[in-house]
């Protein structure tokens, strides 16, 4: 059994006035324990969508969403959803540590044991010593390496993430590409990823889902078996990757010249 499955899902909106808008038409996928999967495709076309529902946050129109046999039916106890806007999302009158320690205190952890768990949770992501600082204080970057910190000290089985590097600039993107590996493979969540980013997909994943124009559904799955650990340089120096990179570019545009 795969740990998360997609059965049919669509979803339609249902505006003032009676009109409708088909955000998905038909997805159905299965993602096993431990994968890197990422979702690419033309602006628009309902990745978002796609992964609130997965997330239990929007209710499908049809299909389900199913974890470990179970349809999802709310936000499921074993998964958590980083978004964009890390500045929104952290608590600005909780310090770095305060903000880890709400992951914990979420699932019930209120002991001062606590603390040591969140601090090498710090430590991974590469805060050390910023314990104390609030998220006013930092970079975007740093902001955002406190979020999947907090993300991670919940213990999530999932790892959504919403285009979690599409504000920063590129160098900083670069390096938490690396560092989100560098937590994958150590602590072995699942990811499911959403980025406008062709070549940041292909260097994080182990599979791209390739998805439509809107009403989006699945044209193409792409399986990336380049070695890991990966290397910002040789990894993307390798002759196939730029041929995947011209690959799915051609089809997001020919499915953006539908539109």
């Amino acid at each position: 059994m795969p740990l998360l499955e997609i059965q049919n899902l669509a979803k339609t909106y249902r505006q003032m006035g009676g009109e409708t808008t088909v955000a998905i038409g038909e997805i159905s996928c299965k993602v096993e324990t431990g994968e890197f999967v990422s979702f690419v495709g033309p602006s628009g076309c309902g990745k978002t969508t796609l992964l609130m529902s997965i997330a239990g946050l929007i209710a499908p129109s049809a299909g389900q969403v199913v974890i470990h046999g179970k349809e999802v039916s709310g936000p499921p106890p074993n998964l958590v959803l980083v978004f964009q806007d890390f500045n929104k999302s952290l608590f600005a009158w909780r310090s770095v540590l305060g903000n880890v320690r709400f992951g914990l205190e979420a699932r019930g952890n209120h002991s001062r044991q606590g603390d040591g768990k969140a601090r090498s949770l710090i430590d991974l992501v590469g805060l050390k010593g910023f314990e104390n600082h609030y998220p006013w204080e930092l970079s975007g970057g740093m902001q955002q390496r406190v979020a999947i910190a907090r993300a991670l000290a919940y213990e999530p089985e999932v790892l959504l993430m919403d285009e979690p590097f599409g504000s920063l600039d590129a160098l900083t993107r670069l390096e938490l590409e690396d560092t989100l590996l560098q937590l994958w493979e150590e602590l072995g969540t699942t990811i499911l990823f959403i980025t406008h980013d062709i070549e940041e997909a292909i260097y994080l994943s182990d599979r791209i889902l390739l998805l439509s124009q809107r009403p989006s559904r699945i044209i193409e799955e792409l399986p990336i078996n380049f070695s890991r650990p990966r290397n910002q340089m040789l990894t993307r120096a390798q002759p196939g990757f730029m041929e995947i990179r011209n690959r799915i570019y051609q089809r997001i545009h020919n499915e953006s010249a539908l539109s």
